[in-house]
């Protein structure tokens, strides 16, 4: 809440309400390490959440948003064990899934949040705290008419960028041909970030060898739409 700007961000466009029951694992992951790996936005007390006591140590934090059912989260997560890996998202079987995901393979350096990310990044999140914003493939709303419910817009960026350290970055996927242009269009727009791939064709950052490739993409793929990968840096 650094300007006056802020307080209009719509906390409606980071996601949709999706009810949904937890599998009897779920549950089961929930009970057991929810307590120490999770909390809940709206519960949270005023001001920015001291990452290096709840984490138990001090290492650049990453947040990534909407992480879906855990699949690409957990994987990233267990391949960066230098970071303090951090994932929001609003549909608690999801959470549940991704605590299963993360005991397999044996991850210790995640936490969740469960709730909106604006009001994470705008009220429990200090400027230039994080080292990396992730993106990867947010509800596209495709009909026109939806478009303004979109997280990427111009508000959101700003926030975004406001809250990376010099340096850090911001990397986002989509597979819809016209999100990715809004994509690169908004952020190419925010005067605290600079296109890392500015110089590559279209803008479009090469696709990293390291993020893992979801059932979505997948379909995505066999329908023909292209995945577009952009990382924009904070200066």
């Amino acid at each position: 809440m650094e300007n006056e700007d802020q307080p209009r961000l719509r906390s409606v466009v980071s996601y949709v309400n999706r009810g949904g029951r937890m599998t009897v694992g779920q549950q089961r992951a929930w009970e057991e390490h929810w307590p120490q790996l999770g909390r809940t936005v709206a519960e949270l007390p005023p001001g920015p959440v001291d990452f290096t006591e709840w984490f138990g140590r001090e290492a650049p934090v990453l947040l990534e948003i909407g992480s879906g059912m855990g699949e690409t989260t957990s994987q990233l997560a267990a391949a960066a064990p230098e970071l303090n890996y951090l994932a929001a998202e609003v549909y608690e079987p999801g959470l549940g899934q991704l605590m299963l995901r993360a005991e397999k393979l044996g991850v210790t350096n995640l936490r969740l949040l469960h709730g909106d990310a604006v009001v994470l990044l705008t009220e429990h999140v200090a400027p230039g705290a994080l080292s990396g914003v992730r993106l990867f493939f947010p509800d596209p709303w495709p009909k026109k008419r939806h478009h303004k419910r979109r997280i990427v817009q111009p508000e959101f960026v700003a926030l975004v960028a406001s809250r990376l350290a010099p340096g850090g970055t911001f990397h986002l996927a989509t597979d819809w041909e016209h999100y990715a242009e809004q994509m690169l269009e908004v952020c190419s727009a925010e005067q605290a970030l600079r296109n890392r791939y500015a110089e590559e064709p279209g803008g479009w950052a090469p696709r990293p060898p390291w993020r893992p490739v979801t059932k979505f993409e997948q379909r995505a793929d066999a329908e023909g739409r292209v995945s577009h990968d952009l990382i924009f840096e904070k200066r």
